[in-house]
């Protein structure tokens, strides 16, 4: 793939967006119910509350990812300020809880580039390093409105060629201040992990080199420098189906589970994928489809052992879940899927998870708050728990 069509994943979003309108009315009575019910039961979850943490009053946010760091502070980055889904001045921001996501700061700006500054990951390493991930954009420039136009013409083909790509950027005083963006093969919305052995492992798609691979890349030096180590094989019966949009989580046995959304199938049939790795990202197991429908997939693994990943479901009823798996990743519990936060339509999703100390869990995700007053997509924080292993 050339690096000026990294693009291409759009042409299926917008074909999905007419679906995103749909029983706007049945998203709506979901909202006002959620608001007059702060503590309620999800299956085998109790929702603690869902609220608004970041909103930007004439303006489009979204595609937040979350970390908890040493010190308690929670740090949510976004990509923010923007006039729609796609457009050239997205900036990745991130908003700040020193009270356990009670209370949240005004967003501060990262990124800003010339480009459309997207999908930002973050993760505090052991050695206190805040590290973020995130993409850049030229899709904007296939859609008409004048002023994106005049945007675009004023990128010249250096300006193109310095700033097209997946990024990784560094601090070292808890994001003060940020070291220069050092460039990476793959990108995924969530950015890498930190393994047990202190190596960082990014799991993500190859946009701009290859039509449809992911590849790991692990960092031995905080996130300095990075190095391809392995990719996901996609066997021939799967080379229809585009993968993209991973993440991975590792289980208390040092096994890397995967998962992916997947895209040029039936909208129907978007079932998560996921493949394993035994041997610290360098082979994968072929991917194989789940029971779960929805995307893009974030794993988290809870003191117990568990893993949960949290997903957008962008069909009717629209929401975000959370599927729950006890013996890492082998089987997962879709029978008792849990709806976090019901949505109006399905321009939503993103959601990303940290454990808090007292086991409770605290998702982030994105969708549009008041449908029907017009405004545009805010972020959100929904606190839920799950009963104790065992019971």
């Amino acid at each position: 793939m050339r690096p000026g069509r990294a693009w291409l994943w759009m042409p299926v979003l917008t074909a999905a967006l007419p679906a995103f309108a749909a029983k706007a009315a049945d998203g709506r009575n979901a909202m006002k119910a959620r608001r007059a019910s702060p503590a309620r039961k999800a299956g085998i979850a109790e929702i603690l509350s869902t609220k608004v943490i970041c909103k930007q009053k004439g303006r489009y946010i979204g595609w937040p990812t979350i970390c908890r760091r040493a010190n308690g502070q929670l740090v949510v980055i976004f990509s923010g300020d923007r006039d729609a889904h796609v457009c050239p001045y997205g900036k990745d921001q991130l908003v700040r809880s020193t009270d356990g996501g009670k209370t949240w700061t005004k967003p501060e700006t990262v990124n800003n580039t010339p480009l459309d500054d997207r999908d930002a990951g973050i993760l505090e390493t052991r050695r206190g390093t805040l590290l973020v991930s995130w993409f850049t954009s030229l899709a904007f420039e296939r859609n008409g409105r004048p002023h994106w136009r005049r945007h675009a013409e004023k990128l010249g083909p250096e300006t193109r060629k310095r700033w097209l790509g997946s990024w990784v950027r560094r601090s070292t005083d808890g994001g003060k201040t940020w070291q220069r963006p050092v460039r990476v093969t793959g990108s995924a919305p969530h950015g890498p992990i930190e393994l047990a052995d202190g190596r960082l492992l990014y799991l993500g798609s190859d946009n701009f080199n290859a039509r449809n691979k992911v590849v790991a890349e692990a960092s031995r030096d905080d996130g300095k420098t990075w190095k391809v180590v392995g990719s996901v094989p996609i066997p021939k019966r799967l080379q229809s189906i585009r993968f993209c949009e991973p993440h991975v989580v590792e289980t208390r046995r040092g096994k890397l589970v995967g998962m992916f959304r997947v895209e040029e199938v039936p909208f129907n049939g978007r079932f998560l994928y996921q493949a394993d790795s035994h041997d610290g990202g360098k082979t994968w197991t072929p991917p194989r489809r789940t029971k779960i429908w929805g995307f893009p997939p974030h794993l988290l693994r809870l003191a117990n052992g568990w893993l949960v990943v949290v997903y957008g479901r962008r069909r009717p009823p629209f929401g975000q879940r959370a599927c729950i798996s006890r013996d890492d990743g082998k089987t997962w519990d879709v029978a008792n899927e849990i709806t976090l936060a019901r949505g109006p339509n399905g321009d939503l999703g993103y959601p990303a998870s940290v454990q808090l100390p007292d086991g409770s869990i605290l998702t982030v995700f994105y969708q549009i708050d008041k449908p029907g007053d017009g405004e545009k997509t805010s972020l959100f924080a929904t606190h839920w728990r799950l009963p104790p292993a065992g019971d």
